[in-house]
């Protein structure tokens, strides 16, 4: 098996906990319109997906509407409601330093994640970034992963793919990629094993020995 020199990372939940951002946002579009009909439980499908695609299901009609509401609150309030994961920076430092090339592999927008990035000042460990604008199939479509991998260079069988959801594992399967779930999901450690990734990390900081061929 290739050794691995590549890195593929959602963004969401895997590297920036966004989680209460998105279901908040998620909360103040639903409740508005549709009182008591979305709990946080019924809002826990949502986190992966589209934006489009999530919406569509509520109401396809409305989906444009309901997406801008979204947005419009969701940028009001990002700055006040995320946070890095648990030892990001210090693994991110490790694995550069490492000689590791690394991109963002994202359903948001573009504008979005590199907020995020340079909130979190995590915007030069990075490659490249791919985003909802670079493609037109989003994860778990290959096309994203596969996009990443030519403009770093790269082969699939030296990549491995970071995430936290459906859409990532998915994702790094159909490229022909090596995947990692990460524990800290919000949907838990039994949902990610159940997507039976190559790797399971219960920290960011697995990846160190991971990439250094070694078992965790």
């Amino acid at each position: 098996m290739a050794n691995i020199t590549t890195l593929l990372f959602d963004f969401d939940g895997t590297l920036l906990d966004t989680n209460e951002l998105i279901i908040q946002s998620f909360e103040q579009v639903l409740n508005s319109r549709y009182p008591g009909q979305y709990t946080r439980e019924d809002i826990l499908p949502f986190m992966g997906p589209t934006l489009k695609e999530s919406f569509d299901t509520v109401d396809a009609d409305l989906s444009d509407v309901l997406i801008e509401e979204y947005r419009t609150w969701n940028l009001a309030n990002h700055d006040q409601l995320v946070k890095e994961f648990d030892g990001v920076s210090e693994t991110l430092q490790r694995l550069k330093e490492n000689g590791m090339k690394m991109a963002i592999v994202s359903t948001k927008r573009n504008n979005m994640v590199m907020r995020g990035l340079q909130l979190m000042g995590l915007e030069d460990f990075f490659d490249t970034v791919i985003g909802l604008d670079d493609v037109q199939r989003p994860k778990p479509d290959p096309e994203p992963l596969l996009l990443a991998l030519e403009r770093l260079g790269s082969k699939p069988e030296e990549a491995l793919m970071i995430g936290d959801n459906t859409h990532d594992i998915g994702g790094g399967k159909n490229a022909g990629v090596r995947t990692a779930g990460v524990a800290w999901s919000l949907k838990g450690e039994a949902f990610i094993r159940s997507l039976e990734p190559d790797y399971v990390l219960q920290h960011i900081s697995d990846l160190l020995p991971i990439t250094q061929g070694e078992k965790v």
